[in-house]
């Protein structure tokens, strides 16, 4: 091996460190706070890291999601992501809330893609979509935002229309 490749590999795993530390908040940890290290960066795409909460029955699940909020954010997504940890996510906000429309073009990892309607809570999800696929996910009407999480995830806690999605911005 490389000693390029040896430091390139501390930095990386130093940078997902750093961001797994920051996150006071873990999936299944209702309890949790929802501070995240002020300014907190994804280490692969440079964006800003929030939490997300979903609330199922009686149980309150945290994402630390990457927040596409740019018209560029929100055009890449996940592509080229070859893999997503359960606790991760990226949140697209629609300001104003309109229907939305998803694909997996260049995207090779499969990926559940909740609509989240005006009122918070999830009007339909595209479960463990298909790769690299160009169909279109729609949304059941007008969304605030959508939530991408790994393939399954939804399902495996038990995440359906209904259930509450919250999120804060900090300015």
């Amino acid at each position: 091996m490389k000693a390029g490749s040896v430091w390139q590999g501390v930095a990386v795993t130093a940078a997902a460190l750093a961001l797994s530390a920051c996150s006071t908040q873990a999936v299944g940890d209702a309890g949790a706070s929802e501070t995240l290290a002020a300014n907190a960066r994804h280490p692969i795409s440079g964006l800003r890291v929030i939490v997300a909460k979903v609330e199922s029955g009686r149980k309150t699940y945290g994402f630390q999601v990457e927040l596409a909020n740019t018209p560029e954010a929100q055009a890449r997504g996940l592509m080229f992501r070859t893999e997503l940890a359960d606790d991760e996510g990226m949140l697209f906000p629609s300001e104003p809330p309109a229907p939305r429309s998803f694909w997996m073009r260049n995207t090779p990892i499969p990926l559940d893609i909740i609509f989240v309607g005006v009122d918070g809570r999830i009007t339909n999800i595209a479960a463990e979509t298909t790769p690299y696929s160009l169909e279109s996910s729609l949304s059941d009407g007008l969304t605030s935002a959508v939530l991408e999480i790994r393939g399954g995830r939804a399902a495996e806690l038990g995440i359906g229309p209904g259930d509450k999605v919250t999120w804060n911005i900090p300015e």
